[in-house]
């Protein structure tokens, strides 16, 4: 074997050694992408309980101070004072809704982001793979074509 067909060889092998680090690189940065977006996903719902807790307690003073308001007033319990209670309280039911559906799309939007991160990362990996077939392949061919 020339000299040529020795450097042809090691070069051959060093980027095929580099093409699969830079494969396994990127999957393990798509992989931490994933696990980033799915840790979004689980702050979200925390986020949520503590929203729903601070809106439960906000109504909770709303419903107190409406009740001392009409008391109050002179007003009795009964009548108008109940058409506000029970519209107060279906504002609250559909405000909690809207918290908990908005919630549900952003943990859903995160969850899809880490399964793309993971797809990506395979991608990106098999690609690296591929990328040292052809090297092999191209290397293969130039010391065959030094020896004919």
């Amino acid at each position: 074997m020339s000299w040529q067909a020795a450097v042809v060889g090691a070069i051959g092998a060093a980027t095929v050694k580099q093409q699969g680090a830079y494969g396994k690189f990127n999957q393990q940065v798509q992989n931490r992408n994933a696990v980033v977006a799915e840790q979004q996903a689980e702050i979200l719902e925390k986020k949520l309980e503590l929203d729903l807790a601070s809106f439960d307690k906000e109504v909770k003073k709303l419903k107190g101070q409406t009740i001392v308001q009409t008391a109050k007033s002179g007003v009795t319990q009964d009548g108008t004072a109940r058409r506000i209670r029970l519209a107060n309280l279906y504002e609250a039911e559909i405000t909690k809704n809207k918290m908990k559906y908005n919630t549900e799309i952003g943990k859903s939007q995160a969850l899809e982001q880490a399964n793309f991160a993971r797809i990506q990362g395979q991608v990106v990996r098999q690609e690296a793979k591929v990328a040292q077939l052809t090297t092999l392949t191209k290397t293969g061919t130039s010391l065959l074509a030094m020896q004919g």
